[in-house]
């Protein structure tokens, strides 16, 4: 399966790379095709110094190019960058690539972490995105509360559950499998899109959560 990152440059980007890389084949997006290139070697390295060997591969590509090749396109971006990225991005995906949104409306204030779709009254980032889709069926809002500094270490075993929201059964569960392919991750399904905004706000909460306990990348898990 050919998986997408655009934003792959950064620190989740880079995760998800190394994670996937074992299997599927990832394409890191940037506006820097050289960038995105330079990154995708070096994620190579990582993942054959931590696996041995990798079944798939990692490449990089500019944003819109990546957006044409992929099967499954993450959107590992700013909530200030949605509108600009997706205009660009989302008219150029096949009919039947599957967007995942990771994406968080938050902000650091005086008082800490908080959602700014609720302080500024804006739209959620599920809200927005859904605006540039071909089919919003297609779109699934997931992985907003894993930590980045766990994720970008392959040899790290994970213990977290991962919020899943989706109009699509099918969508779901191909994002799902995805899920379960990181070890130690669980997906659980909460709705359809229209709920996507309580994944989203589970990241100011548990970052704040973090701050004032003095707690290390935690995450979130039920039982």
């Amino acid at each position: 399966m050919k998986i997408g990152i655009i934003g792959g440059t950064g620190g989740m980007g880079k995760g998800f790379a190394l994670r996937w890389s074992k299997n599927h084949e990832v394409i890191i997006g940037s506006r820097d095709a050289e960038r995105a290139s330079s990154s995708a070697s070096e994620y190579t390295n990582l993942a054959k110094e931590a696996y041995g060997d990798i079944s798939g591969k990692i490449t990089g590509n500019d944003n819109v190019s990546v957006a044409k090749e992929s099967q499954i396109l993450i959107l590992s971006i700013p909530y200030g960058n949605i509108d600009s990225i997706c205009s660009q991005i989302l008219p150029e995906i096949n009919d039947n690539c599957i967007v995942i949104s990771p994406i968080v409306p938050m902000t650091k204030t005086d008082v800490g972490f908080e959602c700014v779709a609720i302080k500024e009254n804006k739209p959620f980032s599920h809200q927005i995105v859904e605006k540039y889709m071909k089919d919003k069926t297609k779109l699934v809002s997931a992985f907003h509360v894993i930590s980045e500094k766990k994720l970008v270490n392959p040899t790290l075993t994970l213990d977290y559950d991962i919020f899943v929201a989706g109009d699509s059964k099918e969508s779901v569960e191909i994002v799902n499998n995805l899920i379960n392919e990181i070890e130690g991750l669980r997906p659980l399904y909460l709705g359809p899109g229209t709920l996507a905004y309580l994944v989203e706000m589970s990241t100011p909460l548990l970052l704040n959560a973090m701050i004032r306990n003095k707690m290390k990348n935690p995450g979130i898990k039920i039982i």
